[in-house]
């Protein structure tokens, strides 16, 4: 769960590509990078932190040049070194500089053919990097000085015959152009648009469409999955498939949790989408507690409130909202260590007592993960003085790892893996607990102009749509996303950051 965005404009993009950042920010507050070109430089500035934290005044003053791309991170296993904040460059050919939101699968095949076929160093453990390293060998063995789109569109297209897994792209080739691309399965999204100025077109692309919205571009569509839009320097816009085998899976998840409301991502409204979770929702209760004696709907903010509004319309049920949220921590599923999230959620809520006290409380979520939070904030509002409390997901129960760029944590630490409702429900502190349904889900977020006939489900019922995972991978990412292997990677990256600066 990364943002990425990347420009080509008329005048100098750095405030540009600062706002885009700045609105894609709920997809990655660990680290920041921005990297733009003028007269064949390139000027890079990135590093651990917010994006109002990582560029001052003088660093947005030598971002120059009408060109560049952008990136914000959130932590992942073993990623929280700056050393790992993009975008990644590499000198040959032409100067490549790359930012990427998802997870290659097969990377350590891939790092194996780089180091001993493509003879290339990678620098870090990120698979961005890699990603990198092999869209510029493929551009390299076209062997043209000067590369067209014809070129970029087949190295695109050998990228894809090497990397598995999920992944949306932007890469800058100095001098010439910034292409992106999306993953043959269109896991990650990414869209483009254009504005018109008084000096010509400008084009843009970002993972989600409320980038292009805020900024005054005009949404042109999401790229499809497979293909790749090349823009020149000069404003010259191409489109190709770049995949001989391409078709449209994308990550369900981000319409549960990731996106923001306002985004539209494979032609769905993600506000419309939820406000359909919260329909299916509500017609669950009613078909399991037809005389439940729910007094209020109270969501936890920010994401459940759409489904949560709904769901309260629905049932004939008053909407309050309980709890006053903190707006600077951040999300706190990823947060590595159990000692840190529980620590945040009390910082990040605080009940209002007067809409809790003697009733019967139904909170909604967007989805329980490891059943940290929920668990408090059914704490809290017992007390506040709730009488009875409900919990309601508006996802089904995450019971598997995903592995195409949502650093969750290691199986293990999901509740809900091996365990049924009830056993959560009392593990939680719940009265009662309502998951949605997967095909209720599905139907949910499948509601929008463009037919998606598949969607990666992998969470909730372990079926990856790349077809390349095995129980070897997946005991691999439980080594390095569990607890203590994120612990003494945060240590070890604190060591290495304290010794370079």
């Amino acid at each position: 769960m990364c943002g990425i965005t990347g420009i080509v404009g008329k005048s100098n993009v750095n405030q540009a590509l600062y706002d885009a950042l700045t609105v894609l920010q709920h997809r990655g507050q660990d680290a920041a990078g921005i990297v733009t070109s003028h007269d064949g430089r390139l000027f890079l500035r990135k590093d651990n932190g917010l994006v109002r934290d990582v560029f001052q005044q003088r660093h947005m003053q030598r971002l120059v040049g009408h060109m560049g791309i952008g990136h914000v991170r959130y932590p992942t296993a073993g990623s929280s070194t700056s050393a790992e904040a993009q975008p990644f460059y590499v000198n040959s050919p032409y100067g490549i500089t790359l930012a990427h939101n998802g997870n290659l699968t097969n990377v350590e095949q891939l790092a194996k053919e780089i180091y001993e076929s493509d003879l290339r160093h990678v620098n870090t453990s990120s698979d961005s990097e890699v990603l990198l390293n092999v869209f510029a060998h493929e551009l390299a063995v076209r062997g043209k000085l000067q590369p067209t789109e014809e070129d970029v569109f087949a190295a695109v297209s050998h990228v894809h015959s090497r990397c598995v897994g999920g992944y949306a792209v932007v890469a800058m080739i100095t001098g010439y152009g910034i292409v992106g691309f999306r993953d043959p399965n269109g896991i990650r999204p990414v869209v483009f648009g254009q504005r018109h100025t008084d000096d010509g077109v400008e084009y843009m692309i970002a993972s989600e469409s409320v980038a292009l919205d805020v900024l005054g571009f005009t949404l042109i569509r999401d790229l499809a999955p497979g293909e790749a839009v090349y823009i020149t320097e000069e404003g010259q816009l191409y489109t190709h498939q770049c995949a001989t085998s391409a078709k449209l899976k994308p990550c369900i998840f981000e319409h549960v949790y990731l996106a923001r409301p306002d985004s539209i991502m494979d032609g769905v409204s993600v506000y419309k989408a939820r406000l359909r979770m919260g329909e299916k929702l509500a017609d669950k209760i009613r078909r399991e507690r037809p005389e439940h004696d729910i007094d209020v709907v109270i969501p936890i903010p920010d994401t459940s409130r759409t489904a949560a509004l709904e769901l309260a319309n629905h049932l004939g049920v008053k909407f309050r909202e309980g709890f006053v949220k903190n707006r600077y921590i951040g999300r706190t599923f990823i947060m590595p260590g159990q000692a840190a999230r529980k620590k945040s959620v009390r910082q990040k809520l605080n009940a209002i007592e007067l809409e809790f006290r003697g009733k019967n409380v139904m909170l909604v979520d967007d989805s329980i993960v490891r059943g940290t939070t929920c668990k408090q904030i059914i704490q809290m509002a017992r007390e506040a003085g709730a009488k009875n409390v409900y919990f309601c997901s508006a996802a089904p129960a995450v019971r598997y790892p995903n592995v195409y760029g949502i650093d969750m944590p290691s199986v293990h630490e999901l509740i809900a893996h091996n365990r049924t409702t009830d056993q959560v429900a009392e593990l939680i502190g719940a009265d009662w607990l309502v998951y949605q349904d997967l095909p209720d889900l599905i139907e949910a977020v499948g509601g929008g102009k463009i037919k998606i006939e598949q969607f990666d489900c992998a969470v909730f019922d372990g079926k990856y749509v790349t077809g390349d995972i095995d129980e070897a991978y997946l005991e691999r990412i439980e080594q390095s996303r569990n607890d203590l292997a994120k612990v003494k990677n945060q240590a070890v990256s604190a060591i290495i950051d304290l010794y370079n600066n």
